[in-house]
């Protein structure tokens, strides 16, 4: 097991699963600056760890997965140019390679509903809580909620808790087809690992292909789509080919 700690969000590697957590239970999980570049080298990281072939989001503690930005570091951006020009930490989930797993359990508030959409799966504890509350602030969430929900589940459901700002349970976001796991509480991290370690068994080339087949769905045509997959496969094929040759 490796373990790479930096401030406030840590990246750890066991076998081939690596876990990218965040850590300041103290606040809930919630989100500075300093951990928007954070969560970002962790992104880097784990595509550049040729060991980790999957990869679990969770946050430290017992209360919450992560309960948004920390409105106080906020008030430390000189202006909204400033603002407009940070580090992101969406971005850098999406891109990653690697299939990814948000481990949620308690609250995903603004920035943590963000980051648990912005995974390919989601394993969710039932006493979870999701909110955007960003409206009530006076803003609109800039990390994708009005994307992810939108695709997964549908307008109203989207335009409604975003319009709102009102929370809703687990229950409600498995029913409108946001999650892929409901567990009880406290087997959140268990089941997340066991779907890593399947995930993980197989080629990595074949689960990243399948990742980015998925992904590019929701931007390219269907004849568009399905060329991409030919070429995904044919790379999958030639790296068969590869350990055949490897092995002569």
């Amino acid at each position: 097991m490796s373990d790479h700690s930096d401030g406030h969000v840590r990246f750890e590697l066991t076998g081939n699963i690596a876990e990218i957590i965040l850590d300041r239970p103290q606040k809930h999980n919630a989100l500075t600056p300093e951990m928007y570049r954070q969560i970002a080298d962790s992104c880097r990281e784990a595509n550049e760890t040729a060991a980790a072939h999957a990869v679990i989001v969770r946050g430290a503690g017992t209360r919450a997965f992560c309960a948004g930005s920390d409105i106080k570091a906020l008030e430390g951006y000189e202006d909204f140019w400033a603002w407009r020009n940070r580090s992101d930490y969406i971005p850098p989930l999406l891109e990653m390679r690697k299939p990814s797993i948000a481990a949620v359990k308690g609250w995903a508030l603004g920035g943590g509903l963000e980051i648990a959409l912005a995974c390919d799966l989601r394993v969710v504890a039932t006493s979870s809580v999701f909110a955007a509350p960003e409206v009530a602030l006076g803003w609109n969430g800039a990390g994708g909620a009005a994307q992810h929900l939108t695709r997964m589940c549908g307008y109203g459901f989207a335009m409604k808790y975003l319009l709102t700002g009102d929370r809703f349970t687990a229950q409600e976001a498995d029913r409108a087809g946001m999650i892929e796991w409901l567990v009880e509480d406290g087997e959140e991290v268990s089941k997340a690992q066991e779907v890593a370690a399947k995930i993980a068994h197989h080629s990595t080339v074949a689960t990243q292909a399948v990742k980015s087949s998925v992904r590019r769905a929701m931007d390219l045509t269907t004849r568009q789509g399905l060329q991409n997959e030919n070429e995904l496969m044919s790379l999958c094929f030639a790296k068969r080919e590869l350990a055949k040759l490897m092995a002569l």
